[in-house]
């Protein structure tokens, strides 16, 4: 039967070769027929299709003229990263930190932020951070991203440049809901965040890195001249500070201090972590804005105040506690990533490690005491590990900062250490007096926070109609 079935096949197989056959002989014979035909005209066609391949490419190369395709493709693999820090990195570590009834009211606040700051940006977000305008906020001549095309931005295509900064005005305000987790109405926080860009992150971002920026060091008339690599003051000092504001003007959670308010899944939280990590190389060495020696330095001292800053934590946690926890590497690792990011480009390996020790014994301190000793209820330690951390690190910035990780910071070296505490107490100020406003316009449209109940019930249910986890049976 096996014998009687192969030869079957081994017919077909050859009559299908057969008719293949045929096919390539008529196929051939038309071709050569053809031949003739085409030849008289070759010279024409050919010379057409020279001109319009020539055409096509002068346009690409005055398209992309100035743009370096290798740092152009990193620059647009780091916006990925970047978002990937927020979308489902931030998420998952801030939502296994809570208990079950509000895992999905983190997640939505990520994806809400991340549509509603989108929004923002296109309209006119990227022009108040990123054209010309005064020393605090620019203009409005690239509103709807006019102009944003593939023209050059340094080594990168403009349009890359501002997704990738997109993706850091993303996750500045959504570190914020780390502090006012399981307590905030959905439409407050929205409504919030709508006008914290406004009032807070575009005008910083402007005032860090965009032209003409009043603390942009590397502009000759800057009134601070100070340098943050990657946003120790843009996204990790405004965010940490106005989330302990807002936190304190919230007040605790219902049953705060009488209740088990331990993270429901440290496993998520852990996974969360690892996604941050890898999302903060695009955070970090994108912030070269170039596949570059100075990118390479940053991936380099990421890594190193990252692992260091971990270890150290958990080695904190075991000696003053008797174990090692997950949650102590965990928060190690972020704040050692916290407190690189104004660093980044601008110290040594050696430089890196010392931020990394600082990073976990600094912030461990701020989470694990200063909290009680304030009272205030900063739910996912939000202002302990991004607040105090960015601050630390844009301070230490200003001590290790070296021309020897940086040849283009040499002539502001001097003096540095002054302007970064500038540059620190300007932030604070305008994030805090910022965020007290803020609060109270929302409190007085929407409201800020739900019913007791409804805080209770949990905010999956209340502000979303759904349930992270389904314990029933099917």
């Amino acid at each position: 039967m096996t014998f009687f079935k192969n030869s079957k096949v081994a017919g077909s197989l050859s009559r299908i070769v057969f008719a293949i056959g045929l096919l390539a002989t008529a196929q051939f014979g038309f071709a050569q027929d053809s031949a003739s035909a085409v030849s008289a005209a070759a010279p024409t066609v050919a010379s057409a299709t020279v001109d319009s391949l020539a055409a096509k490419v002068a346009a690409l190369e005055a398209a992309g003229t100035g743009i370096n395709t290798g740092s152009n493709g990193f620059i647009m693999i780091c916006s990925a990263l970047v978002l990937f820090m927020t979308l489902p990195g931030l998420a998952l570590f801030y939502g296994g930190l809570v208990r079950t009834k509000n895992i999905l009211s983190l997640f939505a606040q990520c994806f809400g932020i991340a549509g509603l700051v989108t929004i923002l940006w296109w309209a006119v977000g990227y022009s108040l951070a990123f054209s010309e305008g005064s020393p605090f906020l620019g203009g409005l001549s690239m509103s709807f991203l006019k102009g944003v095309d593939s023209t050059p931005s340094g080594a990168i295509a403009t349009s890359v440049f501002s997704m990738f900064q997109l993706m850091f005005a993303i996750i500045t305000p959504a570190l914020i809901v780390g502090a006012i987790a399981e307590r905030m109405k959905y439409s407050a926080i929205m409504l919030f965040v709508t006008l914290w860009m406004f009032v807070v992150y575009f005008p910083l971002a402007h005032m860090v890195w965009g032209p003409g920026g009043f603390m942009n060091g590397f502009n000759a008339a800057a009134g601070i001249k100070a340098i943050d690599f990657a946003g120790g003051t843009v996204v990790h000092m405004s965010s940490g500070w106005s989330a302990l504001v807002l936190c304190i003007i919230l007040g605790k959670r219902v049953g705060f201090g009488t209740k088990n308010f331990a993270p429901h899944s440290l496993v998520l939280t852990a996974i969360g972590t690892g996604m941050l990590w890898v999302g903060w190389y695009g955070f970090n060495a994108g912030s070269a804005l170039a596949a570059d020696g100075i990118a390479a330095q940053a991936f380099m001292t990421t890594t190193l105040a990252a692992a260091v800053a971990g270890f150290v934590w958990a080695m904190i946690d075991w000696i003053l506690h008797g174990k090692p926890t997950i949650l102590g590497f965990c928060s190690g690792v972020v704040g050692g990533l916290v407190v690189i990011t104004p660093a980044a480009g601008f110290v040594t390996a050696n430089g890196a490690v010392i931020i990394g020790i600082a990073a976990a014994i600094v912030p461990y301190f701020a989470v694990a005491y200063l909290k009680k000793w304030l009272g205030y209820d900063d739910a996912l330690d939000t202002f302990g590990v991004h607040g105090v951390g960015g601050t630390l690190g844009a301070l230490l910035t200003g001590v290790l900062a070296s021309s020897t990780a940086n040849p283009g910071i040499k002539d502001l070296i001097p003096g540095l250490i002054g302007q970064q505490l500038k540059a620190i107490a300007f932030t604070i100020v305008l994030s805090v007096v910022a965020t007290v406003i803020i609060a109270y316009i929302v409190k007085l449209i929407v409201g800020l926070r739900p019913t007791k109940d409804e805080e209770l019930e949990g905010l999956d249910t209340t502000d979303h109609g759904e349930a992270g986890y389904h314990y029933e049976e099917a």
